[in-house]
């Protein structure tokens, strides 16, 4: 039941880099690399054309795996995610109450594919 227990909140993504990953150092010393992930799906509609659906998706990554992204990641590189769900909220400076949902990632591979912008 281990494996079953990792599989239930589990994320696979395999899409490009929307920008160089951001990379910080807090003060406890671990290091923290952002990035946003683009996936497009691509499939026909009830008329028979082509549709092409992108979705973006906001990737943290924590210790080496933020020292990776920081030395070989750039905009537009293909890679491979592997993660959990994290949602959570905060206040803005307006008092606006925001949520966000962000892949905690725990694994990521570069597949050397990089797109075209």
């Amino acid at each position: 039941t281990t494996t079953m227990n990792n599989l239930r909140n589990s994320v696979r993504l395999i899409g490009n880099l929307g920008n160089n990953p951001e990379v910080k150092e807090l003060t406890s010393g671990k290091k923290l690399a952002k990035f946003s992930l683009a996936t497009t799906e691509k499939y026909k509609d009830a008329d028979g054309n082509q549709v092409s659906e992108t979705q973006w998706h906001n990737i943290i990554i924590w210790g080496r795996q933020a020292d990776f992204a920081q030395k070989y990641l750039e905009k537009g590189n293909e890679i491979v995610v592997e993660g959990k769900l994290i949602n959570r909220n905060y206040t803005d400076k307006d008092g606006i109450k925001k949520y966000i949902t962000e892949i905690n990632a725990n694994e990521i591979l570069k597949t050397g594919n990089k797109k075209n912008t």
